[in-house]
Order: C-alpha cells, then structure tokens, then sequence
C-alpha cells in the first residue's frame, strides 16, 4: 500500500532535481545537450551503486524506481538525437549516443561494484 506512495515521493524529487541540472547545464553549455549526458550518467552509477548496496525493497522504490527513473530521462536523449539528426549533425549525434551508453553502461558497473563493497 505504501510502494506507490515511495514511488511517487522519489519522482517528485527525482523530477526537480532533473529540471534544476538541466537548466544550469543549458545556461552554461547552450548548444550541448549536457544536462540530459550528465543526469542519464550520474543516476547510471547511483542505479548500479542501489542495486548492488543491499538496499531494502522500500529504498529500491524511493531511489531507484522513483528518483531514478524521473531523474534519468531516454526520451529526452532520443529526442536530443534526433534533432541533431534534423540539423544533420551527425557526428555529434553519433557521439551522444556512443557516450550516453557505452559510459552509461560502465559507470552502472562500477556503481555496483562500489554498492557490493
């Protein structure tokens, strides 16, 4: 009775959290899409830290369900692919993507290895 309430709370924060580090990434960095790398990336490793940590069922459906899941965002990254393959950027797209899941995969990883330790 209580996981949605869990669920709700964490993607209230997770959302929030999202919007704020996007928007200063977008100030700083305005024709980069770092804001969407820096999130998906960041909660890659927090994911993996949560999933090998041990963490009970209730603080898997605060952080990791979510926060995580409203703070990481793949329809804003297909979303930033795909206009940078309308303004043919190609490389850039190529490299978004390239980065985003090769280092998102890795650095949940390594999340993980950091949990069970």
């Amino acid at each position: 009775m209580i996981a949605p309430w869990l669920v709700m709370l964490g993607g209230f924060f997770g959302a929030v959290a999202r919007y704020t580090v996007s928007r200063w990434f977008a100030r700083c960095m305005p024709h980069v899409p770092f804001g969407t790398l820096f999130v998906n990336l960041l909660g890659s490793f927090l994911l993996g830290w949560l999933a090998g940590s041990g963490a009970a069922n209730a603080e898997k459906l605060l952080i990791g369900t979510g926060f995580m899941g409203a703070f990481t965002t793949f329809s804003t990254l297909k979303w930033e692919s795909v206009q940078m393959m309308q303004k043919k950027q190609w490389g850039k797209s190529l490299a978004y993507l390239a980065v985003t899941y090769s280092f998102g995969i890795w650095l949940a990883w390594l999340g993980y290895q950091f949990g069970r330790s």
